[in-house]
This record gives structure tokens, C-alpha cells and sequence, in this order.
């Protein structure tokens, strides 16, 4: 990995880490939002169920998905470097472009969710549930998600950049991006969902699911950690069922 291209990759990934970092919700307040309940959030609401709302919404969604899903794409962007040193040509630029667009349509989709479900009552201003049954739903959901046909389909080809690229040389840097974009997506997208259950807001969350998700593409590893995760997460459903938590 060298050359400019590669340091604004960087650049970015940490600097939405760093926005991020701004942006996220400390421990006391989110202890100060539990012990004061509604009148705290009255006075001091993180985010509110209107177009301004949305659009803060959106840009945390956007941040969490270039800082989290970039990193774990990092292999395959690498395996399309290197595909220059055989003469292909290469747009290193238009691929990330694409890549990103897909991520940036999720953001408008989730953050979409996060303000119908806030609306409703069912999370905090933080974007964390705060009902038992939606919880246990979305844990559920991703843990099932993780046995499923769509789930090998597409790890296998996050797992396999170098044949998943050509296959699709001809169609270009930004549709190959858009591509790989959507394949990560048929990754992901469950697992980025729990934000809802982790919080939103929460750096730690943020961190650990990008571990896992990394991991999780890497073939040597991954083939370990899909299934297992799967069960970790169903497990997880039933007991947050269980204990209303």
C-alpha cells in the first residue's frame, strides 16, 4: 500500500473516526438520561423527530459507515491495486467512490429507520432501544441473517477479491466500486443494525463491530466466526427476551 491515494484513504477513515469521536455520547450523560428520563431528553435532546433530526441522523450514519465498512474493505481495495502491476488499468478513486455510494445509501435508509422507530418511542435520542421486544427482534434478526444462502454468497465473495474483480473488470472502476459495495452490504447490513441494541452513539460498539466484520472477510478466519457469531446473537435475542432487558 503506497501513494497518496492510499493516505486520503486514511485520511478519511480516521477522520470519520475522529468526527465521530465528537460526536458520540459520553457514559454520564447517557446514565444522566436514564436517572431524569423524558424531562432530561426535553432539555437536552440529542436529536429530534424532524427534518433537521434526519439529516443529523444521516450524516452519523454516513460517518459510522465510511470509519467502520472501509477498514474491512481494505483487502479488496488492495487486491485492485495490485491488479495494475499486470497493466490493467486502474481508477483507484471511482472505485471508493462507488464503494462508499452504497454505504451512503444504506446511511439514508437507516437513518431513516432510526427516526421512524424514535418517533414511535422505541429509542432514545442516542439511537439505543429502549424496548425489550425491539432489541431481542434485531438480535434475531442478525443472528439468523448469519445462516443464510445470501450471507455465503456474498462473504464468499468479499472473501475472494481477486476472482470477484475479474469477473467484473469490464464494467469499470465505479461499478466494480458499486459492486463491491453491494456485496459488503449483503455482508453487513444485519450486523450494522445493531447499532440500534449497542447504541448508535457508542464508540465501543462501533469498534467491536468493525473488528468482527473485518474478521468475519478474511478467509482464513471468517469461515470460523460466521456461525458461531450467528448463535452469540440468538442467544443474545433470547436472553435480552427473557429478562426485558
Amino acid at each position: 500500500m503506497r501513494g497518496p491515494h492510499w493516505l486520503l484513504l486514511f485520511a478519511l477513515i480516521l477522520g470519520a473516526w475522529g468526527v465521530l469521536y465528537m460526536m458520540s455520547a459520553p457514559a454520564e450523560l447517557r446514565s444522566a438520561g436514564r436517572v431524569y428520563g423524558a424531562s432530561f431528553w426535553a432539555e437536552l435532546c440529542a436529536l429530534t423527530p424532524d427534518a433537521a433530526g434526519y439529516l443529523k441522523m444521516a450524516l452519523m450514519w454516513a460517518l459510522m459507515s465510511a470509519a467502520m465498512m472501509a477498514p474491512t474493505a481494505l483487502p479488496a481495495f488492495a487486491t485492485y491495486e495490485d491488479l495494475a502491476s499486470t497493466g490493467a488499468e486502474t481508477r483507484f478513486g471511482a472505485l471508493i467512490g462507488g464503494y462508499l455510494s452504497i454505504w451512503l445509501g444504506f446511511s439514508l435508509v437507516a437513518a431513516a429507520a432510526q427516526l421512524v422507530l424514535f418517533s414511535a418511542g422505541l429509542l432514545d435520542p442516542f439511537g439505543t432501544s429502549v424496548s425489550a421486544a425491539v432489541s431481542a427482534g434485531i438480535l434475531a434478526m442478525a443472528g439468523a441473517y448469519q445462516f443464510t444462502p445470501l450471507k455465503d454468497a456474498c462473504l464468499s465473495k468479499c472473501r475472494m477479491p481477486l476472482t470477484f474483480f475479474m469477473q467484473h473488470w469490464d464494467e469499470g472502476a465505479f461499478r466494480n466500486g458499486l459492486r463491491l459495495g453491494a456485496v459488503c452490504l449483503g455482508c453487513c447490513w444485519a450486523l450494522m443494525l445493531l447499532a440500534f441494541v449497542g447504541g448508535v452513539m457508542s464508540l465501543g460498539f462501533m469498534a467491536l463491530a468493525t473488528l468482527l466484520m473485518a474478521l468475519e472477510k478474511l478467509p482464513d478466519i471468517g469461515r470460523w466466526l460466521t456461525r458461531p457469531l450467528g448463535v452469540a446473537l440468538l442467544a443474545g435475542a433470547v436472553y435480552v427476551a427473557a429478562n426485558g432487558l
